[in-house]
């Protein structure tokens, strides 16, 4: 692995890094402390609705899209939207969680579309600036970075927060997002490739015409599903902890820690597997572990709970989630127009959090009915109705054509996309 590919994942992990801490502390302390104050789960459930700015963000997509004309102009987008972000974080922590619960989420909601736009940049960078062989590798920095926010966001943090206190947290973070950006600031290696005619034709409905490509709903139909047997179980694991008698520091250390530690460690080899296989040979690969992650969760609600069976279930779930990213973010990749880089990643990565939404919001009116073992169950349903459905919606002929390509307006350029 040469310098010039070392630097861009690890700019890749900084900028994924400097959004991810953030998040997941905003993600993680909020729910812990609600369920310690007695709110049931479905509100828990609800609360995930914070993060709607990344389900709508392929609303401004084309805008960022059409005004980048390369890849150091999808870095002003980076910069200028993390120093907002930045900004906002720091001002959230001059107000009280307790009596200031309202403008809290208010600023959150505005914290996270910063965030969002930062991440519609970020992405359409990576592509622009990934050689196709580095596009596996590089989404396991993309995962990596994002669980290594979660790791110390929903576990240092929340330890940190335990003992510190929320105002020096908050400006904290403010500082680290601050740092997280000077890796992007001295980038050189950018993608000299020449794309600024194939853009002068994005629409503001750039992501209707991404929908007009052919065979393109049985990709849309796996990207909604891939995730969907084991978001239940993530969303409610701490809850469930809470629940089983465990304390918050012992909560923050097993799910926020060990397990996204697991999960990070697991996302380079999932890279490297995807790249040795191919994208086609590894596709069921991962929802066989989803899979096995439901039957371990229901198989544990039948146990004493020991602590070691825990460790092992914690393990299995964040390792199956991480390895899974990897595999969406590289798919996505590959069904890309040119020119509309961060519009069409965005989408199907917002497909993604749209179903996760809708999984996290259900899983807390599921388990507040029938319980955390029913939950568990109806998550692998899902789970092998996947697998039913994998023939069908992954499609060879898709990720192969040429022909497919969207309606859209003369003009426009695509690439031929084809997996290696």
């Amino acid at each position: 692995m040469g310098k010039k590919e070392i630097n861009k994942y690890f700019t890749l992990l900084s900028l994924y890094l400097a959004q991810s801490i953030p998040m997941s502390f905003f993600s993680t302390v909020i729910p812990v402390i609600m369920r310690m104050e007695n709110y049931s789960l479905e509100s828990i459930g609800y609360l995930q609705l914070i993060k709607l700015p990344w389900i709508v963000k392929f609303l401004w997509a084309p805008i960022v899209d059409r005004t980048s004309h390369s890849s150091k102009r999808y870095r002003r987008w980076i910069l200028s939207s993390e120093l907002f972000y930045a900004a906002i974080i720091v001002s959230i922590g001059f107000f009280d969680l307790q009596t200031d619960f309202s403008t809290i989420i208010i600023l959150m909601v505005i914290a996270f579309t910063a965030s969002a736009t930062q991440d519609i940049a970020t992405d359409a960078f990576a592509i622009l600036v990934l050689k196709e062989k580095e596009r596996s590798i590089g989404n396991s920095m993309q995962s990596a970075g994002s669980f290594i926010g979660t790791l110390v966001g929903s576990g240092v943090l929340l330890i940190i927060y335990h003992y510190r206190g929320w105002m020096p947290l908050l400006h904290c973070l403010g500082v680290f997002v601050l740092i997280s950006l000077i890796p992007v600031m001295f980038f050189k290696n950018h993608s000299k490739k020449e794309i600024d005619k194939s853009r002068k034709n994005i629409s503001p409905l750039e992501f209707v015409y991404f929908f007009k490509q052919k065979r393109i709903g049985g990709h849309i139909l796996l990207l909604f599903l891939f995730y969907a047997g084991i978001i239940g179980i993530l969303t409610m694991i701490k809850p469930y902890l809470v629940d089983l008698g465990y304390e918050v520091k012992r909560i923050g250390f097993i799910s926020g820690i060990f397990g996204t530690a697991c999960g990070a460690l697991m996302t380079i080899p999932a890279g490297i597997f995807i790249r040795k296989k191919g994208v086609l040979r590894s596709v069921w690969v991962f929802p066989v572990l989803n899979v096995m992650v439901a039957v371990y969760f229901i198989f544990l609600t039948y146990t004493n709970h020991q602590l070691y069976l825990i460790y092992i279930g914690v393990a299995l779930l964040w390792s199956a989630y991480a390895m899974s990213s990897v595999f969406v973010y590289t798919l996505g990749m590959q069904v890309v127009r040119k020119g509309r880089e961060g519009t069409d990643f965005t989408i199907q990565i917002v497909v993604t959090h749209l179903s996760s939404l809708v999984i996290a919001i259900l899983s807390g009116k599921i388990a507040d009915t029938i319980d955390y073992r029913g939950l568990f169950a109806i998550e692998l349903g899902i789970g092998l109705l996947i697998l039913i459905l994998l023939p069908f919606l992954f499609r060879k002929e898709f990720y192969n054509t040429e022909e497919r390509c969207p309606v859209i307006e003369a003009g426009a350029e695509f690439p031929d996309k084809t997996i290696n």
